[in-house]
C-alpha cells in the first residue's frame, strides 16, 4: 500500500473521475467507494443545495472514501458582441439559454460549496481548471480534508504541490472531457501521459495520479511502473450500469474507436476531448469563434438538452478518452474495478 492509498484510505489505487453534467450521481460514486476505490461527486453545474443532497446520500450509501470536486473559477475574458451574435444566430434553441454569469457569481458559488464541504465533514476534495485559492486551501486543511489538484504539465503540478495539495491528478492528452490546463505554453499543453508521468514524478514529492486513456489493468500497471501511485478513470465508468450517461452516449462509446475523438471548444469554449459528431463537423470552421468558457457552454446547453431528449447524439457533447476501442459492452462498477485491478499490482 503506497502513500496515496494510505492517505485516502483506499484498498484500490483508483479514482473514479468526477465528471460533471449529471452523469455521475451517488449511486455510481458510492458503488466505487464500496469496492475500495475513491468515488467522486462532481459539483460543477450543481447548486449548493443539490450538492448537499448528494453528499448526504453518499454518507447514507457508503462508509468508504469519497471526494467532492470543485471547478475553480477563472476569468477567461468577456466575449465580443460580434461573436456572441454570431452564435445566437447559428445555435439551435439559443433563445432558451440562461443569462451569462459574472465571475463574482462563480466565486460566490465556489465558496458556498467550500463551506458546505466543511459543514458536512467531507474528508476529501479535489480541484479542476486552476489553482484553488490559498484561503480555501487553508480552511480545508485545518479541517483535515485531503486535497487533490489537477495538472496537465510538470509546471502546473509543481504549482499544485506548492499550493498545498496532498496529491495531483496528472491529465494526459489521451483523457476525455475538459482539459485541466491553466498555464499558457509556447507549444502544446496536451502532453501524452507516458511522457508526462516520469517527468513529473522526478520533480515533485506528492503522489501523482495518472489520468488519460486508461481502461484496464495494463494501463494501471504502466502508470504505476512509470512512478504514479494511482490512476483516475473516467470514460470506462460512463458505460457502467450505475452511470446516468444517456443510452445514446453509452452506445457511441461502445461503438467508436481511438481515431474518432478530438479536442474541441465548440460545446463549452474550453478544450475537451469528445467523440466527433455532426455538430463538431458542421461547425469546424467556426471553432476559432468559440466564446470563452463558460459563455459557449451556456449558449449550447439548450441544444444539448434537446438532443438528449430526442436521443440524438449528433448534437450532444460526447466526452470520451482515446482508449474507447477497449470498451465494447456495458458493465458494472464491480466488474470494471476487478478489470482494472485483475493482476497483483505492486503499489
Amino acid at each position: 500500500m503506497n502513500d496515496f492509498m494510505k492517505m485516502f484510505s483506499l484498498t484500490k489505487p483508483i479514482i473514479q473521475a468526477p465528471m460533471a453534467g449529471g452523469i455521475i450521481k451517488p449511486r455510481l460514486a458510492a458503488a466505487v467507494s464500496e469496492y475500495g476505490a475513491l468515488g467522486s461527486l462532481a459539483s460543477g453545474y450543481l447548486t449548493p443545495q443539490v450538492l448537499e443532497d448528494q453528499i448526504k446520500e453518499m454518507f447514507e450509501l457508503t462508509e468508504g472514501s469519497f471526494q467532492v470536486n470543485l471547478f475553480v473559477p477563472a476569468d477567461n475574458g468577456t466575449p465580443n458582441d460580434e461573436d456572441v451574435q454570431h452564435w445566437k444566430q447559428n445555435l439551435p434553441l439559443c433563445d432558451k439559454a440562461s443569462p451569462f454569469t459574472v465571475i463574482k457569481e462563480e466565486w460566490d458559488d465556489f465558496y458556498a460549496k467550500i463551506e458546505l464541504i466543511l459543514q458536512c465533514g467531507v474528508k476529501y476534495c479535489s480541484f479542476t481548471f486552476d489553482l484553488p485559492p490559498e484561503d480555501a486551501v487553508k480552511e480545508l486543511k485545518k479541517a483535515g480534508c485531503g486535497l487533490i489538484g489537477t495538472a496537465s504539465s510538470v509546471e502546473e503540478a509543481i504549482l499544485m504541490e506548492e499550493r498545498g495539495m496532498d496529491a495531483v491528478v496528472l491529465q494526459g492528452s489521451e483523457a476525455g472531457g475538459h482539459r485541466g490546463s491553466f498555464l499558457k505554453s509556447k507549444g502544446e499543453s496536451s502532453i501524452g501521459l507516458m511522457a508526462l508521468i516520469p517527468q513529473t514524478t522526478d520533480v515533485i514529492n506528492i503522489p501523482v495520479i495518472a489520468a488519460g486513456g486508461i481502461m484496464d489493468y495494463r494501463g494501471v500497471k504502466a502508470a504505476l511502473t512509470l512512478g504514479a501511485q494511482g490512476v483516475q478513470v473516467g470514460t470506462a465508468f460512463l458505460i457502467c450500469h450505475e452511470s446516468y450517461a444517456h443510452p445514446a452516449y453509452k452506445q457511441k462509446i461502445i461503438s467508436e474507436n481511438e481515431t474518432t475523438t478530438r479536442l474541441t471548444k465548440l460545446f463549452s469554449g474550453k478544450e475537451a476531448r469528445g467523440i466527433v459528431n455532426k455538430w463538431m463537423e458542421d461547425k469546424k470552421l467556426d471553432e476559432v469563434r468559440s466564446l470563452p468558457y463558460p459563455y459557449q457552454n451556456t449558449l449550447t446547453k439548450p441544444m444539448r438538452q434537446q438532443a438528449a431528449l430526442q436521443n440524438d447524439p449528433e448534437q450532444m457533447s460526447l466526452w470520451a478518452g482515446q482508449g474507447i476501442r477497449s470498451l465494447n459492452k456495458e458493465t458494472s462498477v464491480k466488474e470494471l474495478l476487478d478489470k482494472l485491478c485483475q493482476e497483483n499490482i505492486t503499489v
